[in-house]
């Protein structure tokens, strides 16, 4: 309750000092720390008191009591801060350039296959060794140019030491082979790495990888060549003539049959070197 013959004014800014000589304006946004001792000093309780209940109500305004100085200051609304990025005005509405599509890759064939189709070659490149991406394939040994004889095709690779791809298309005309992490050689044991695999379009094409189950990569001597094994089963055989082979589910590769039977005639067999 207000002490009598004080009167609350409607709103802030019409509060008065009343009973010093007549009514004065009283801005409560003109007060210091100082004008409010004076103000304690050398007018009556009853002025003091309603300058506090003045400045505590609220105006229209906003207006209210700084914790640090004491003094009025106006409320400021609040505002609402967006998380997201601006966008900078500059660049709003430009138009974005996506950088160009890379251009598929075109495989150099140094020769011309009478086995694979340029489509076969493709979906073949995927599973080679990413050591090997990129080089072009060298027609090494055909059939239908240096005729069929496994020791002719032995010495076509005598000076190499890079990968090869086998392929042999039989006389069912189903097109399969392997391919050599190395260059096809005599030997006697099996040599090669876990890169080596092999392959049949029938007619999809299947990729049969290295198990890890053994070591039998490829065994040639002059008339016999034989790829994955295990269990007295070879993946793949070439007799010594090129004219007869075989396929077989084995360990190395746990491949099925690459060509429609286990024991096929050879119609082309090619040689290629990725290097």
């Amino acid at each position: 309750m207000l002490p009598s013959g004080l009167k609350m004014p409607s709103s802030p800014e019409g509060l008065t000092r009343q009973g010093m000589g007549g009514a004065s304006p009283f801005s409560v946004h003109q007060c210091s720390l100082d004008g409010m001792a004076r103000s304690a000093m050398a007018e009556p309780k009853g002025e003091v008191l309603l300058f506090v209940l003045g400045s505590l109500i609220s105006s229209p305004n906003g207006v209210g009591i700084s914790p640090q100085t004491g003094c009025p200051e106006e409320a400021q609304p609040l505002q609402c801060v967006e998380t997201a990025e601006q966008e900078d005005p500059g660049r709003a509405g430009a138009e974005v350039t996506a950088s160009p599509p890379e251009e598929p890759y075109q495989l150099v064939l140094n020769g011309e296959s009478n086995v694979l189709r340029a489509e076969q070659v493709q979906q073949l490149v995927p599973h080679l060794p990413p050591r090997v991406t990129g080089y072009p394939w060298n027609l090494l040994y055909c059939t239908a140019r240096d005729g069929f004889s496994l020791k002719s095709m032995y010495r076509s690779m005598n000076k190499l030491s890079s990968p090869v791809l086998l392929v042999i298309q039989d006389t069912d005309g189903q097109t399969f082979g392997a391919f050599s992490s190395t260059a096809i050689r005599l030997s006697s044991c099996f040599y090669g790495t876990g890169e080596t695999f092999l392959f049949s379009f029938s007619p999809e094409l299947k990729v049969f990888k290295w198990t890890g189950t053994n070591t039998f990569f490829m065994k040639g001597d002059a008339d016999l060549l034989v790829i994955g094994g295990g269990s007295g089963k070879f993946g793949l055989w070439l007799d010594g003539d090129l004219y007869h082979g075989g396929s077989h589910r084995c360990e190395t590769f746990d491949n099925e049959i690459l060509s429609p039977q286990e024991q096929f005639f050879i119609r082309d067999l090619e040689v290629w070197a990725l290097t």
